[in-house]
Formats: structure tokens, C-alpha cells, sequence
């Protein structure tokens, strides 16, 4: 089968409340600055209702890559479960208005859509409370083997390593794209993820795995030590590529052979960190998928993380194709 996509990604379908939030707000939620924490069906309402007035945005950590590939020019597909319910309507439209694939059947008699309330204090930090809700009931039946087989790259989402049917569609995928002599690619998400499953995300990333994206804190608990340099030795080797993001001070994009630095992009006001990870792994799959050399990569990573950062929301708001061209960047 010929590769008509660059990228297909699995991931949690989810829909962003964001919201600005004084440091005083937080505290008096019990939430811990910067923090993920898993919410229930009526904490989350409560929530929502004590949060000040913001913004509703699809989102979920792999479409909001999805939406970063296409923004580039890129062809991607993306697969997850919403529910038949108003959100889950509204997701599905934001992500076929990209242009992306979405294909799902969504779920009937269950809980309710995914979503994250996101509290973000004025240095631009944000703080998520997330209510799964019928994202984790995605099971092996819902994965595409044309999606999949039809991809030159399928991006898996390190939050569904947690629940158990999940985590079996995850290895369907795998296997699939392992099969048909794809590329496979991995987000290990969160720290609490890589907690959870460190010995098992391992055998799968030392035996699936070709492209790992973590940020310092998910790399040092894979390999639980303080010290970040360590743990970017300890992935070298285990996957062909490694690109381990720093907040300011950019990207290291790692081989077995070669290690590439690569600055942050330019920003002149942090307004929202929300999908800064997420947009960076669209750059740099953007340019595996074509052709382009591992530091290009990483520059496309920073380009698209820079310009998620300087507005509300986890989504390109500007065409990165355009800001890639400028930057003589282009496909």
C-alpha cells in the first residue's frame, strides 16, 4: 500500500477548557501548580463551575499533533474515542475542519466525552484536571488497519499505556505498523504514565519503538535518576531516535551516533504552555515524514512549540506551513 499519510495518531480525544487562574485559585483547589491530575465526572463539573470564564478547544495530547501536522501541510489521521454527545461533536468537527481524518465510531451508552480543565496563572504554567471519561473505552476494533498500514509514521500517546483495552489497541497498532515496515513513534506524556508502567513502557520502547519524544522530567523517571544527562545516555541506543525537549533551553535530539542541540524558538511573551510538547513532536514528525534531516527536524519541533506558546489554546493558531517557509524551512 502506498503512503498517501504522513502521520496517523492514537491517542485520548479530549476537549481543553482553558482557563486563566491566579496562583491563590490553585491553591485554594488543592491543585499542585503544573500538575495532572485525573478528575471524576462530578468533580470535573464542580470545577468547571468555580473556574473563571475561557476558552473550549479540542484537544488531547496526540490530536493536538494531528493538528500541528496538518498546519504544516502535512496528511494525518487521527484515531480516538468521543462519545455521541455535544463535545464529542465538537471535537469531531475541529478535527475534520483541519483536514484531518477522524473516522472513529464514537461511543453510545457510556461516559461522556474527555475533558481537561486547564487553570494557566500568568507565567504561562498550566495546571490539568482531566475527566477520561469515554476516551479510555477505545478498544483494538476501533484501530483502522488502513490508517494505520497507510501511514508513514504512527504516533502513539503515552496516556493510553493506562487503561487496559487501550493499551491493547496500542499494541494492535504496533503490530500493524510493525508489519507493514512503518515507522513507529512514542510520547511517554506524562510522568506519572511512565511511573505506572516503566518496565513494560520499556520492553515496548526497547522492541517498538524507533522515535521517542519525553521531556526532561518523563526521561529522568524512565530511568529514575536526577540528572537529565544521564538519562538521555541511557535512551541512546534503545530507539534510533530520541528528541528530549527543554522548555527554554530547547531540544536535544539524540542517536546511537549523533547528538544535535537545537534552541527554542523565539517567543516574545509566554502567554500558554498548553501543547508545547505536542506541537513540537508535529514539527519534528512533519519532517521525518518528509525527508528532512534530524536537526530540521528538531528546528520545525521548536518552530511549531513556539508558536503554540504565545497563545491560549493547544492548537497552531497562525499556518505553520508559513512561519516554516519564512524561516526557509519549508517542505
Amino acid at each position: 500500500m502506498s503512503s498517501l499519510l504522513d502521520v496517523t495518531a492514537i491517542g485520548n480525544a479530549i476537549v481543553d477548557v482553558i482557563s486563566p487562574a491566579a496562583p491563590a485559585f490553585l491553591e485554594a483547589e488543592g491543585l499542585a501548580p503544573g500538575s495532572m491530575t485525573l478528575i471524576d465526572e462530578p468533580t470535573a463539573a464542580a470545577l468547571y463551575a468555580r473556574m473563571a470564564p475561557g476558552l473550549e478547544a479540542s484537544g488531547g495530547s496526540a490530536a493536538n499533533t494531528v493538528a500541528g501536522v496538518a498546519s504544516f501541510g502535512g496528511q494525518a489521521a487521527f484515531i480516538g474515542k468521543v462519545a455521541g454527545d455535544e463535545l464529542g461533536a465538537i471535537f469531531a468537527h475541529d478535527i475534520r475542519a483541519i483536514g484531518a481524518r477522524f473516522e472513529t465510531p464514537s461511543l453510545t451508552g457510556g461516559p461522556a466525552t474527555a475533558r481537561c480543565l486547564v487553570n494557566v496563572t500568568p507565567d504561562g504554567q498550566r495546571t490539568m484536571s482531566t475527566f477520561l471519561g469515554a476516551c479510555v473505552e477505545l478498544t483494538p476494533d476501533d484501530v483502522d488497519p488502513a490508517l494505520i498500514e497507510g501511514a508513514k509514521i504512527v504516533y502513539l500517546e503515552g496516556y493510553l499505556f493506562d487503561p487496559a483495552a487501550a493499551r491493547e489497541a496500542f499494541a494492535k497498532a504496533a503490530g500493524l505498523a510493525r508489519a507493514s515496515g512503518r515507522k513507529i513513534a512514542l510520547s511517554l506524556s506524562d510522568g506519572f504514565v511512565v511511573d505506572r508502567h516503566r518496565g513494560a513502557l520499556l520492553g515496548f520502547i526497547e522492541t517498538q519503538v524507533d522515535v521517542l519524544f519525553a521531556n526532561a522530567d518523563e526521561i529522568r523517571a524512565l530511568f529514575e535518576t536526577d540528572d537529565v544527562e544521564a538519562a538521555q545516555s541511557a535512551i541512546r541506543g534503545r530507539v534510533d531516535i530520541a528528541a528530549i525537549t527543554r522548555g527554554a533551553e530547547g531540544s536535544v535530539v539524540l542517536t546511537a551516533e549523533e547528538v544535535f542541540a537545537v534552541p527554542a524558538g523565539p517567543v516574545a511573551h509566554v502567554v500558554d504552555t498548553t501543547g508545547a510538547g505536542d506541537q513540537y513532536a508535529a514539527g519534528f514528525l512533519f519532517g521525518l515524514a518528509r525527508g528532512r534531516g534530524l536537526a530540521d527536524c528538531g528546528a520545525l519541533g521548536s518552530l511549531a512549540a513556539a508558536e503554540v506558546i504565545s497563545h491560549y489554546g493547544p492548537r497552531p493558531a497562525e499556518a505553520l506551513a508559513g512561519r516554516a517557509l519564512a524561516q526557509g524551512l519549508a517542505a
